[in-house]
């Protein structure tokens, strides 16, 4: 994995920057991964009243979604809280959690966006760019775009636009009438084998078995690092 790292940025000037600098190295052409045999999810907790985070990472087999590596890294988070900005302060201990693993796992969902982002480079095209893999935004709530309703069955999806038409990601019922996910391509997959992916990754929960188990992962190793303080995530 390319997981290096150039002094972090501690402004929004040097965020945007280092944005700047990343976004060439985003592969945006549409193709797939040639062969998936893992797939791992990221998630950060948070203590409650401080700066202390947890980044977890958790690969699963792709075919039976069985864990067969994780690791977790504690620390103080690195950037400040700032809307559109928030990767800068997941990234360091996620970077970390991903360079203990003893398996490179193929392909990367985390718990955030990909280009459905103001400036088209959310955490996951950071995860993308910095590692190499192949990396899907998964998110809880949408960021930018308008889209249509999708169906009400597991598997009906609806695009996510941008004001001049351009699909940003796809709006994804993962589960028979509840909530859908937001999904958009981070680096080097297509949308459509990025939601089917996430389909896959979901039989039984609105979330992808990878961000449910890597955000378990986030809070226990939290907890444990600091005696038990409220601890948030998802």
């Amino acid at each position: 994995m390319r997981g290096d790292r150039e002094a972090w940025p501690t402004t929004v000037d040097q965020a945007e920057a280092a944005e700047r600098a990343l976004r060439p190295l985003v592969d945006l052409s549409g193709r797939s991964p040639a062969r998936v045999r893992t797939v791992a999810g990221l998630d950060v907790a948070y203590a409650t009243g401080s700066e202390r985070v947890a980044g977890a990472v958790v690969v699963l087999d792709a075919t039976t979604l069985r864990p067969v590596d994780e690791a977790a890294v504690v620390g103080t988070a690195a950037f400040p809280y700032v809307p559109g900005l928030f990767a800068f302060r997941e990234l360091p201990p996620l970077l970390d959690a991903l360079e203990r693993l003893t398996t490179t796992p193929d392909l990367l969902l985390c718990d955030g966006h990909g280009i459905a982002h103001p400036r088209r480079f959310g955490l996951a095209c950071h995860l993308g760019a910095r590692t190499g893999l192949p990396s899907v935004g998964v998110a809880k709530n949408r960021l930018v775009g308008d889209h249509e309703a999708p169906g009400p069955r597991r598997g009906d999806h609806a695009d996510l636009l941008d004001a001049d038409g351009t699909t940003l990601g796809r709006v994804l019922r993962t589960q028979d009438g509840i909530r859908p996910v937001h999904v958009s391509v981070g680096h080097a997959i297509g949308l459509a084998p990025a939601a089917e992916w996430v389909l896959r990754c979901s039989p039984r929960f609105r979330l992808p078995e990878t961000t449910r188990l890597a955000d378990q992962l986030s809070r226990r190793a939290l907890r444990a690092a600091t005696s038990g303080t409220g601890v948030s995530g998802w």
